[in-house]
């Protein structure tokens, strides 16, 4: 026999309280005992009472969900980096141990960032975080100036940013320059990242300035985040300086690339040439040798990312720039 969806009258007589005290408990009012607001959890609990949510929104003015946008091409989303599966886990997990909803959403062209721009302005959601590798993404800035709370997971390459949590780029490269140095290499190049992204830009910026510090020359190709252009130019560096010793790459899918195109050539790793990648991927501990490579906090960020967002949406204060620190993980490749 089917029964009856417990009401907000139902929980008042459990609780032995008014009706108007359950609904402030439900919506979260500070106006309530200790005591009454324990019966009427207490009630709910026993009596499965589920709040209707629209009416809820209605009151508080918040919906319990946050939209997560991811504004780049699916073949990168859903590529071998796992970098946006990371973050994904870790917004997931912020928000469900806080009793939040997560919304995931692709912005992939200009209908689909308008179509995001108006439902965060209808408050169909409480705030947004944007996980995005291109710091001149307009998306952040466009929300921010409609009054719509959010959180990026890099810094804006404008002069304007929205907060946002990122880690230490620059710090992770010379690390792992800093390592090639100790280990007696003195020609060092570097398979840099994109320079239209921040991680592309610090990790080369990062290189440089390790190199300068010991006197050495730089030498630099420039790929795309994938293993194909990891191999593609770690040939172009093989042709310019034959004599290389070491290479930092700006990610472990590059690197993997890298390895491939170092072996073909007949360079042994580590013996001839040292390779150092960048991400610490699952991968990157079964290439032939494993590699050495710079470990970022991917789930870190994620669950920071939410964290932070929650804060700004509960009007506490938050750092406008949380940088997250990099380590070096050794492995048999330097």
């Amino acid at each position: 026999m089917h029964r009856p969806r417990p009401t907000l009258e139902n929980v008042a007589r459990r609780a032995g309280v008014s009706r108007a005290t359950v609904s402030r408990v439900v919506n979260g009012s500070p106006k309530v005992g200790e005591d009454s607001r324990e019966a009427v959890l207490k009630a709910i609990q026993e009596l499965g009472y589920v709040p209707n949510q629209a009416a809820r929104s209605l009151v508080t003015q918040r919906t319990d969900s946050f939209a997560l946008v991811l504004p780049e091409e699916p073949g990168r989303v859903f590529s071998d980096d796992r970098f946006f599966p990371g973050v994904v886990r870790g917004v997931s997990q912020e928000l469900e141990s806080a009793d939040k909803q997560l919304v995931l959403m692709m912005a992939r062209s200009p209908a689909s960032r308008d179509r995001i721009e108006r439902f965060a302005l209808a408050r169909h959601v409480d705030g947004v975080m944007v996980a995005s590798m291109h710091g001149a993404d307009p998306l952040p800035s466009a929300l921010s100036r409609m009054g719509v709370p959010v959180v990026c997971n890099e810094r804006a390459l404008g002069p304007a940013s929205p907060p946002y949590v990122g880690v230490d780029n620059a710090a992770g490269a010379a690390l792992a320059v800093a390592h090639l140095i100790r280990s007696g290499r003195t020609r060092i190049a570097t398979v840099a990242g994109p320079q239209d992204m921040v991680a592309g830009i610090d990790r080369l910026s990062g290189y440089r300035a390790a190199l300068a510090g010991a006197r050495l020359e730089a030498c630099v190709a420039v790929g795309a985040f994938t293993q194909e252009s990891g191999a593609v130019a770690m040939r172009e560096l093989l042709d310019r300086e034959p004599r290389l010793d070491g290479v930092f790459v700006a990610s472990d899918l590059m690197a993997i690339g890298v390895l491939r195109a170092l072996r073909r050539a007949g360079r042994r790793v580590p013996d001839d040439v040292a390779v150092v990648g960048f991400d610490d991927i699952e991968p990157a501990r079964y290439t032939e040798p494993a590699l050495t490579t710079v470990r970022q906090p991917i789930e870190g960020i994620g669950r920071r990312l939410a964290r932070q967002l929650l804060r700004l949406t509960a009007g506490e204060p938050i750092e406008p720039a949380l940088v997250l620190p990099t380590e070096l993980v050794v492995r048999e490749s330097a």
